[in-house]
């Protein structure tokens, strides 16, 4: 196959609408932009990340299916790119099945993975892939009666949610109905449906990097990771794994995403308790842990993902044992950022500050990344330079 790439701004151009443009969505842009593709960064908010590196920007809200089908017949996409769940996914098919776009990685995709009901029982029902136990409910009394079946401790989600937003661990009974309240605020798209899972005591948790791509499947080595509320605080690569436990979440990993279909990279989560490796769950995407790779290959997830979606040879070298570290903001305003220097100090380490217009709350605004002679050492760089940063908001 010919891959032909126009040129941006022109009748000729090879146009991508990202739909979703923070953090992740701007590393993409420029991945693509670097292969000549025009980027049209969407967002529910103006001024995002991603916006500030593309060639055009619109706000709107994605889960409105009439102002998503405007936008589609405006831009007029060849490449239509999820980089979040909030969608309306049902637009995506549509455009798939007129054959206007190529959805990335598929439409049905997009479907399945936009929340946590489809893609649990694809992986469980369909597939027969290990899992926790989990029920699915939508009344606070659903929930108790669960919760009754999971056992205590357990975990509950929103069935549609991302960065650990309205998910929680219930211990007792007593946290049943705060859990009920805290899943239908953090929830998105509206209703309260959640997911009841049985606690599972794992040794660790990796992520599995999947890219597919015309010439196969590639793996990247497994990356472990802290996770603090559901949300992403440090990740590093490689976990260390037994044989059979890195056999078998490439085995998992490779079912998932081979019955999700199209290119591009996945992020799939999954449990690990000695050989055994229990599938969580997948990202149709480029990963927040896989922040990591921006150190450990001369590839990041970012530029195999532009590579997979337009058709073009996938390859990345291992760089070493390398290593990321989020930092947060809370409170409110605008970020200012202040140690660049003394966090790029050390040799081998990097930063990414996001460019994330406000903060309200507690955010992600930058993250450090470090390759060295250890995992342990890599770790350590990347907490250093996360920590040389200083983030004031005005």
């Amino acid at each position: 196959m010919t891959v032909s790439i126009g040129t941006p701004l022109t009748s000729t151009a090879t146009r991508a609408l990202l739909l979703g443009s923070g953090e992740l969505g701007k590393e993409v842009a420029i991945e693509l932009s670097r292969l000549g593709v025009e980027v049209v960064a969407v967002d529910r908010y103006a001024d995002a990340p991603a916006m500030q590196v593309a060639h055009r920007a619109h706000v709107i809200d994605m889960l409105d299916p009439d102002a998503l089908r405007g936008l589609i017949a405006l831009e007029r996409p060849q490449l239509i790119i999820p980089e979040i769940e909030a969608i309306a996914t049902s637009v995506l098919a549509e455009v798939e099945a007129a054959g206007d776009a190529t959805v990335i990685p598929t439409a049905r995709a997009t479907m399945l993975t936009m929340d946590r009901e489809g893609i649990r029982r694809l992986a469980a029902e369909e597939l027969g892939l290990p899992t926790s136990p989990f029920w699915f409910v939508d009344t606070l009394d659903g929930l108790r009666d669960a919760v009754s079946e999971v056992g205590l401790p357990c975990v509950v989600k929103p069935v549609m949610s991302s960065s650990g937003k309205g998910q929680s661990v219930i211990r007792s009974l007593e946290d049943v109905e705060k859990a009920w309240t805290y899943a239908a605020e953090g929830g998105r798209a509206g209703g309260t449906r959640v997911i009841v899972e049985g606690f599972v005591d794992f040794d660790y948790e990796i992520t599995q990097l999947t890219v597919r791509h015309e010439g196969g499947t590639t793996f990247l080595a497994p990356i472990g990771h802290v996770q603090v509320d559901g949300d992403y605080r440090e990740s590093w690569q490689p976990q260390p794994m037994s044989d059979a436990a890195r056999g078998r979440a490439q085995e998992i990993a490779g079912a998932v995403t081979g019955a999700l279909g199209g290119r591009g990279v996945f992020g799939v989560e999954l449990f690990v308790r000695g050989d055994e490796v229990l599938f969580n769950e997948v990202s149709p995407r480029p990963h927040d842990t896989g922040l990591v790779t921006l150190a450990a290959y001369d590839r990041s997830e970012f530029a195999l993902h532009a590579r997979a979606v337009l058709g073009l040879p996938v390859e990345a070298a291992f760089l070493g044992p390398s290593a990321s570290c989020a930092v947060l903001a809370e409170g409110s305003g605008v970020p200012v950022f202040s140690g660049v220097d003394d966090a790029l100090a050390e040799p081998h380490t990097d930063v990414r500050l996001f460019g994330k217009p406000r903060v309200d709350g507690r955010r992600r605004v930058a993250v450090a990344v470090a390759r060295a002679g250890s995992v342990d050492e890599a770790r350590e760089r990347a907490r250093a330079a996360a920590g040389a940063l200083r983030v004031d908001l005005v």
